[in-house]
């Protein structure tokens, strides 16, 4: 019965990390969020609870936080105008006129406000069907000094770019002006800072921001996108 149960077990292993590795299917969520906009602290709380709903399936989370509301008050630490300007990259492709918080964008494909848990457990049911075009595998991920240090290579069809992100699991911070004043919010899978290419394999190198501290969870979750900023992989690993 042992040597049965091991041989179950391994047979599942196998399967997972082939799953794993071919992403069969794979959801990634990128919210675009605030702690300076009183509409994203539910948008938050919601992403953070899909975090922990889905941490064994091919569910990708990502919070970039824009910079456009940093004049109204409350200077979010964890914005940059280059987030903002990913997010006018999806308006174009998505035929918007303007950009907006919370929105949380799903595989490239669709948007919506993020605070909608009808819409996002529906669209993680839908594109969980789905088969993607690339896989991504991530090696010799390691930290050294200011940075993180990682080689990848990618299989599948031809794609237009790959992101690298450095993610911070969660932070908690006080507000002390701007619509959020008083109130303590919780961020989850902070992008801190990531990195664009376009090679089918190469070693690349993310700075680790200065406000990154030791004790923070960190996370590289990589995925492609076409022409179109249509995710077609996605992988991860925890340093």
């Amino acid at each position: 019965m042992i040597r049965n149960l091991l041989i179950l077990l391994t047979i599942t292993i196998s399967s997972w990390t082939y799953a794993q590795q071919t992403n069969e299917s794979i959801v990634v969520m990128e919210l675009f969020t605030s702690q300076g906009c009183s509409s994203c602290p539910p948008a938050d709380e919601l992403l953070d609870v899909i975090k922990e709903k889905y941490q064994d399936d091919n569910v990708f989370v990502l919070s970039y936080h824009v910079d456009y509301w940093n004049r109204l008050g409350w200077k979010d630490p964890f914005s940059t105008a280059g987030f903002t300007d990913y997010q006018r990259d999806y308006a174009y492709q998505f035929n918007s006129r303007s950009i907006y918080t919370p929105q949380l964008v799903v595989n490239g494909s669709e948007h919506f406000t993020g605070s909608n848990s009808r819409k996002a457990v529906s669209a993680i049911q839908n594109y969980s069907k789905l088969k993607t075009s690339n896989s991504i595998r991530l090696k010799d991920v390691q930290r050294k000094d200011n940075a993180i240090e990682i080689n990848y290579d990618v299989k599948g069809d031809t794609f237009k770019q790959i992101t690298l992100a450095l993610i911070v699991s969660e932070r908690v911070t006080k507000i002390g002006r701007g619509e959020n004043r008083n109130r303590t919010l919780k961020n989850t899978n902070i992008v801190a800072n990531r990195i664009v290419g376009s090679k089918e394999a190469d070693s690349v190198s993310i700075s680790i921001p200065d406000w990154i501290e030791d004790k923070d969870e960190l996370t590289i979750i990589a995925y492609t996108q076409n022409d179109k900023l249509i995710t077609t992989g996605a992988s991860k690993v925890q340093i």
